[in-house]
């Protein structure tokens, strides 16, 4: 791709606007200009950006590579802003800016540029919506870093899905099939049977991380170990945890969140999500949790991905959670937010094949391999709907598979109507994946007809399954009282069962309180709550509220 190819098309994605002179009068007065060189390098891939670059005079190439092997991804003449969406959220940057016409910018720190964000909202929302559309670009481009290694490595899938789930840009060299993976491995100087390995921009090399190490490189992780009691622990950053973390941390609350896999949760793997208050057209479940983990971050709210909890008890009225690392973290007041997982689906060739057809969720980091080829997609509820006509764009068919006899059992109405009219998909109800087939992915599924027995195979490269969830709480084990199901109890469901816990606070729980005083519990890992992103969020406000008043009763933590 030429230079001025790669603008062009960036102008009709609407990635790269131009700034107004008031704009670019706003960013001065936080910002600093200075003479630029040809040559000169602003940021380089694979390092930290501390610094937001408006260009006033003269020309930056935005580049991936170096040398003989540079690509020119976007040229940007004056009134243009460089950086992406790791920018705002503490990450390396994924690509590097070269000065290529002499001239000057302006820099702005990135603590500034966040409060930006906020305190000039028209110019907040611009630079914002562009560094989406900029991450979503270079993840369909393929852009980053590379991870290195055979598919049916457990550990190659276990990095792929780490980087997809966290909406890392990445490619994959595929040692059996990518013919020039082995002269890389050759020229890295190691041998196939270290792999995988992730090729970190050219310069180093990360022999079969684990995902913390991979984390702690592109800056996803920060410390959470903490000598001090915070005020507030969120455990878990779907919608339900990143509200909690929102209003927690700007109401003043010292406020850590920990997530194991990727800030989102489920809602994160959700392509559109169409019933959320304030968004007529639908929001994509990245964009809206990107949006609110530089919210939180903007407030200081300390997020570390991946910090999985496996342990809650109380000492002293103080909540302590341990993470699978050996360390602790305390807190006054813990939200669970811990979600529900999608099930596995049972069947031969399923296991086989997770992570080269079957996936448990439908972005387009998974469509990118089987975006022009049919594909099946398992479930009955909204995630599947969501699922079918996010692939219906380009597949050539969709087949919606649905145990039951209807969709009007689980899934919104909205929903139904489109997958109707949709030309391209295809529902069969009394549905059940008896098999999956393939050589090295996926080929074809076997549905069987729950009422006849009678079985077809069905043309597919790949296979989505939304089939129900489990709740997120085999880490609590006896810490708090969990329903039949495993679901948290709250509030008045719980009086009874744990009468003597709550005789000290001459009280009975808060709504959202669990058998724990100060342990509150929002979103689906809640007993009977409502399983819409808008309910999760809403919960995760109102915990805040319950939270403040479980302060007011137990006092500040003495240390900060």
């Amino acid at each position: 791709m030429t230079a001025a190819h790669a603008s062009d098309v960036a102008d009709v994605h609407g990635a790269y606007p131009r700034l107004t002179d008031d704009q670019i009068a706003i960013l001065r007065t936080c910002g600093q200009v200075r003479p630029v060189r040809e040559g000169e390098q602003l940021f380089r891939a694979g390092e930290p950006s501390e610094e937001f670059f408006v260009v006033l005079r003269g020309t930056v190439a935005v580049v991936e590579g170096h040398g003989d092997q540079e690509r020119v991804v976007q040229l940007h003449p004056p009134r243009s802003f460089l950086g992406e969406l790791g920018l705002l959220e503490g990450q390396s940057a994924f690509l590097s800016a070269v000065v290529r016409k002499p001239g000057e910018v302006l820099a702005v720190g990135s603590a500034a540029l966040r409060d930006l964000l906020s305190g000039e909202p028209a110019l907040g929302d611009v630079i914002l919506r562009a560094y989406l559309l900029r991450r979503t670009m270079l993840a369909g481009a393929g852009t980053g870093f590379r991870i290195i290694g055979s598919a049916f490595s457990p550990d190659t899938r276990r990095l792929l899905e780490f980087a997809a789930r966290n909406r890392l840009p990445h490619r994959w060299a595929d040692l059996e099939k990518d013919t020039e993976a082995e002269a890389l491995l050759t020229r890295l100087g190691v041998a196939p049977q270290e792999t995988p390995v992730v090729v970190w921009h050219d310069y180093r090399v990360l022999r079969n991380p684990s995902n913390v190490e991979l984390a702690q490189v592109i800056g996803l992780r920060t410390e959470t170990a903490a000598k001090s009691v915070c005020d507030l622990m969120v455990v878990g950053a779907g919608p339900g945890g990143l509200a909690a973390a929102v209003y927690g941390a700007s109401e003043g609350l010292s406020t850590v969140v920990l997530e194991a896999v990727a800030t989102g949760g489920q809602a994160g793997t959700s392509s559109r999500i169409e019933n959320y208050l304030g968004f007529p057209a639908g929001i994509s479940g990245m964009e809206l949790a990107e949006r609110a983990v530089v919210q939180a971050n903007r407030f200081g709210a300390r997020i570390s991905v991946p910090a999985e909890a496996i342990g809650l008890e109380q000492r002293d009225g103080t909540n302590v959670v341990r993470l699978t690392d050996g360390s602790t973290v305390a807190a006054k007041n813990v939200v669970v937010a811990t979600g529900a997982r999608y099930r596995r689906l049972t069947a031969p060739g399923v296991e086989r094949f997770e992570g080269l057809g079957v996936h448990y969720a439908a972005t387009l980091w998974e469509a990118r391999s089987c975006r022009l080829d049919p594909v099946a997609v398992v479930g009955g509820g909204n995630s599947a709907g969501q699922a079918a006509l996010f692939m219906a764009r380009e597949s050539p068919g969709v087949h919606l598979l649905v145990r039951g006899g209807d969709l009007d059992h689980s899934m919104s109405r909205y929903l139904i109507d489109r997958i109707e009219r949709h030309p391209r998909i295809h529902v069969q109800l009394h549905s059940e994946v008896r098999e999956v087939t393939g050589e090295d992915r996926v080929e074809s599924v076997v549905v069987e007809d729950n009422r006849t027995r009678e079985q077809q195979v069905l043309a597919a490269r790949a296979l989505f399954v939304f089939i129900g969830a489990r709740p997120g709480t085999s880490w609590l084990a006896d810490a708090v009282t969990l329903d039949p199901r495993g679901f948290i109890p709250t509030g008045q469901d719980v009086v009874h069962l744990t009468a003597d816990l709550w005789k000290p606070l001459a009280r009975d729980p808060l709504a959202l309180e669990t058998g724990l005083p100060g342990v509150f519990a929002v979103g689906d890992v809640r007993s009977g709550s409502v399983k819409r992103v808008a309910s999760a969020v809403g919960e995760g406000a109102m915990a805040v509220r319950l939270a403040h008043e479980h302060l007011g009763e137990v006092g500040p933590p003495s240390v900060r």
